[in-house]
């Protein structure tokens, strides 16, 4: 099997690399940090990859993607799996979340997946089918305290990916959306804080997640399968079935939920 996987050079994206490898798949890593990325390609044929190409790049070069989605498809003749899991989080309220970090987030979360998708879409039909996969998130499920740019990219992502599977399901097309609640990645590391920077640390809930190989598993078990979606996290997932039937309490419960 040929995979393509974006935010590759940590957290879930790297975990799923690794496993991809250790059967003999051939691997297309990709993520903005190219030394990292260079280490998880290696990786990769060390546990046995058919091949791994590490495609550094960064997803707010919207203008790029066409190209790079080209060059994921052309690295093993084709893609089986193209998996959009790269994302950034942030750390603020409504008043503290300036336009410019919402469409940085956007960008990165919703548009560049979404480009991807395109740009593969023609190519996976003209091969007769594909597979594509996109991690959303819990918080793309109900509105979540301190990341108001964060979960309206995360509920774009459903519009998007769902209509995408009813439209080209007959067509050999098929969806996954991996859902993660708390997972232990870097991903609060990076956030964006007031002002842009870098929230620079582990959040207490990140750091009890669920460890990020188990996440792993989880997730390629589920893509193999063809599921529709998949929960990937702990006890906090009880919030989705929250959300579905009794929606009232799942507002009341959102504005109690610890952030950080």
């Amino acid at each position: 099997m040929k995979v393509w996987i974006t935010g590759a050079s940590s957290g879930m994206g790297e975990a799923c690399a690794y496993l991809y490898a250790k059967r003999g798949d051939s691997v297309v890593v990709t993520s903005n940090e190219k030394e990292k990325l260079d280490q998880v390609a290696a990786k990769c044929l060390s546990l046995g990859a058919a091949g791994a190409l590490a495609l550094p790049f960064d997803l707010q070069d919207s203008a790029g993607i066409a190209d790079l989605a080209r060059q994921a498809w052309e690295a093993f003749g084709g893609l089986d799996v193209m998996y959009c899991n790269a994302g950034i989080s942030q750390r603020t309220t409504v008043e503290d979340t300036s336009m410019e970090m919402v469409r940085k987030i956007m960008e990165i979360n919703y548009f560049a997946p979404v480009a991807m998708a395109k740009a593969v879409l023609p190519l996976m039909l003209d091969a007769g089918g594909g597979h594509i996969a996109a991690t959303t998130s819990i918080a793309g499920r109900f509105g979540f305290p301190l990341r108001c740019a964060y979960s309206s990219s995360k509920h774009a992502l459903y519009g998007f990916f769902e209509t995408l599977r009813a439209e080209y399901c007959s067509r050999g097309i098929v969806v996954t959306l991996v859902c993660p609640g708390r997972v232990r990645t870097n991903i609060s590391l990076y956030a964006l804080d007031k002002g842009g920077k870098a929230h620079g640390k582990m959040d207490p809930g990140q750091a009890g997640g669920l460890d990020v190989d188990a996440a792993a598993r989880k997730i390629v078990r589920a893509i193999d399968s063809g599921r529709r979606e998949v929960l990937v996290g702990r006890k906090e997932l009880i919030m989705v079935y929250i959300k579905r039937f009794f929606p009232g309490l799942c507002a009341k419960l959102s504005t109690k939920i610890k952030s950080m």
